[in-house]
């Protein structure tokens, strides 16, 4: 079972503001990580950046791969 990291320190918004800053929308996002094996749905991105669900630490991976960042980025802010 992987581990979820819990969000009480706005991943999900982090992440949003990130995405946003690419120019990259949600759907884009999913696809990119799909393509690199990441296993999400748009839905779950959606839930992941209200802070809604957990993220898994390889849905995080694939976002700071995906999105050309850093962990640093995704959990500290802009």
């Amino acid at each position: 079972m992987e581990q979820k990291i819990k969000q009480d320190i706005c991943i999900g918004a982090n992440i949003r503001a990130v995405r946003k800053a690419r120019g990259i929308g949600q759907t884009e996002l999913v696809r990119l990580l799909q393509l690199e094996g990441v296993d999400i749905t748009r839905e779950a991105l959606v839930k992941i950046e209200r802070g809604c669900q957990h993220i898994q630490a390889s849905q995080l991976r694939g976002i700071r791969d995906a999105l050309h960042t850093t962990y640093n980025e995704l959990l500290a802010g802009l």
